[in-house]
């Protein structure tokens, strides 16, 4: 609206502008208003992506530093003249896990091909990171899941301790690191293997007609370097003297104090390992389930130690406060609830964990039975 004058008048009088005017102005208007959407959208967009790489980088070296936590568990469970044995090989599951998932860990985990029709074996694209580079975000991704790699392929060097040398032990590394966990994980986890993929219907189905369901890796991760750490100490044999009943006694570990840190070590690192696997932390919803995801790998180990201390002083021979026992107890609650820790209520994962501690007791009874000698009671775990 514009003022004018009357000549006989002198009070201003309102009019409209011309309707192009008016048109125009609207125009420009509305063109600021989509261009402050545009805006808005880059922005919440690039918030999202950044919280998301915070996310999951926090997570990743907090699932790196476990390797901490193996290395002095480990050095803990065996005799001192083989300390730096075992902690040379811990740093070659590390250093040589890595490279191998660069070259063709990741592309079998989680390189999906072209075609239209993907393999349900295996992936086969992104060999040594190849592509990344137009999808940025693969990066944060290759590095969370590397350190899950090289997470499971230290559970076998425990097992096999004191007894393997460097050179088999490598070979062993680079098969688990470069094929044996990464077919696996993309089994169940890249969306279209054999235990997890999307049917034509839109619907999750497996080769068996029901969906794996595995939140953090208790099957993917655990179950496979457990399996691997059994077949290394079958493969390898005893230690020498190791069941003689005179010499019981020499094959104690020789530090609690560095298995007991090294058993804290590794359950701080499991919050990066359970409720790093939401891999997103952008809304509400993904915020609330990494909570309840931390509630639960809390509570589980609890249970499970307590289970196991107790089990080892009241019931199992020798009946001595084995704190050794406890320690393992703890690890095997956290790997009883890493699986469904983002799909359980806390009291359910209280019985999770009694569970674990149980299975877990019986296990380690029973590999003694057989006589086979797992130095850190990997398998049982």
């Amino acid at each position: 609206l514009a003022q004018a004058t009357c000549q006989h008048d002198r009070r201003p009088a309102l009019c409209f502008e011309p309707s192009t005017r008016i048109a125009k102005k609207m125009a420009t208007l509305a063109e600021r208003i989509t261009k402050l959407e545009e805006d808005f959208q880059t922005m919440t967009s690039d918030y999202d992506e950044s919280l998301d790489t915070i996310w999951m980088l926090f997570a990743s070296m907090l699932v790196f530093f476990m390797h901490s936590g193996f290395s002095m568990l480990e050095t803990g469970c065996v005799r001192h003249k083989n300390t730096q044995n075992i902690l040379a090989k811990n740093l070659i599951v590390v250093t040589v896990g890595f490279l191998c998932w660069y070259i063709i860990g990741y592309p079998l985990a989680f390189g999906a091909p072209t075609a239209s029709e993907p393999t349900r074996f295996a992936g086969a694209n992104n060999f040594a990171m190849d592509g990344f580079w137009d999808a940025k975000a693969s990066f944060r991704n290759w590095f969370f899941q590397g350190a899950f790699c090289a997470t499971g392929a230290t559970i076998v060097s425990g097992s096999m301790a004191e007894r393997t040398q460097l050179k088999g032990f490598i070979t062993y590394t680079t098969l688990m690191t470069s094929f044996i966990y990464p077919i696996v994980i993309w089994w169940g986890w890249s969306g279209n293997g054999i235990f997890n993929y999307t049917d034509d219907n839109g619907v999750s189905t497996s080769m068996t007609g029901t969906p794996l369901m595995d939140f953090a890796g208790s099957g993917l991760v655990h179950l496979v370097g457990g399996i691997g750490a059994l077949c290394g100490a079958i493969i390898v044999g005893p230690r020498f003297g190791r069941w003689e009943a005179d010499k019981e006694a020499e094959f104690e570990g020789h530090s609690i104090p560095l298995c007991v840190l090294g058993t804290f070590f590794l359950w701080f690192g499991w919050y990066g390992f359970n409720p790093g696997s939401t891999l997103s932390m952008h809304t509400a919803e993904a915020a609330n389930l990494a909570g309840l995801v931390a509630v639960n790998t809390t509570l589980a180990p609890c249970v499970a130690g307590l289970l196991v201390f107790f089990l080892r002083a009241k019931v199992c021979p020798p009946r001595l406060l084995d704190v050794g026992g406890f320690c393992n107890g703890i690890l095997a609650g956290l790997v009883s609830i890493t699986a469904g820790c983002g799909f359980v209520k806390s009291w359910e994962a209280l019985i999770i964990g009694f569970i674990g501690g149980f299975v877990y007791q019986g296990a380690s009874m029973l590999l003694r039975k057989l006589k086979v000698d797992d130095v850190v009671d990997a398998f049982p775990v």
